[in-house]
């Protein structure tokens, strides 16, 4: 109660599509592959989550959609076939980052954010004046002392210890 955010989500998960030059586009509606190959006919677009390093570069087929949520790049037709080395792997990573920060930063920068809490109601069953137990995540759980001060009475406020457990397989 009382924690309502002021804007609404207005954001699309898209299929992105980085250009040589480093221009990103986005598609918040389907677009097959063999409309991106009309308006770029020197091209062919592969998905990034198919690079490998020393693997082949592979095209993604004419008749299939961009995908939501996916990373392609426009690379020229001279690169089909060929493997790809660690410095180009890396030469792409550095242009998708700059491009998808070139578009999140200055037009997005008055977008609202919003967190996504969860609890569980046995944790808040009891009337209690600590704060509560800590939500696992993985392999390290944080666990606060009472009213920010340290087990050992001192006025330490904040001060967070890490317990680790291992993972069953």
């Amino acid at each position: 109660m009382g924690n309502c955010s002021s804007c609404g989500s207005t954001q699309v998960i898209t299929a992105k599509l980085v250009h040589e030059d480093g221009r990103l586009q986005e598609f918040p509606y389907p677009v097959k592959v063999s409309y991106l190959l009309q308006e770029h006919p020197t091209c062919f677009i592969c998905n990034s989550d198919e690079m490998d390093f020393d693997d082949v570069v592979s095209a993604v087929h004419e008749n299939d959609v961009l995908q939501p949520g996916q990373l392609y790049f426009a690379l020229p037709l001279s690169r089909l076939g060929q493997p790809l080395q660690p410095a180009e792997m890396a030469a792409l990573a550095v242009k998708a980052s700059s491009a998808l920060m070139k578009y999140g930063g200055a037009d997005r920068k008055y977008c609202c954010r919003r967190k996504h809490l969860a609890f569980s109601e046995e944790e808040y069953s009891k009337p209690h004046r600590s704060v509560p137990p800590a939500i696992r995540t993985g392999a390290v759980t944080f666990h606060r002392s009472r009213k920010g001060r340290s087990m050992d009475g001192s006025d330490r406020r904040g001060e967070f210890s890490a317990l680790l457990s291992i993972i069953p397989e």
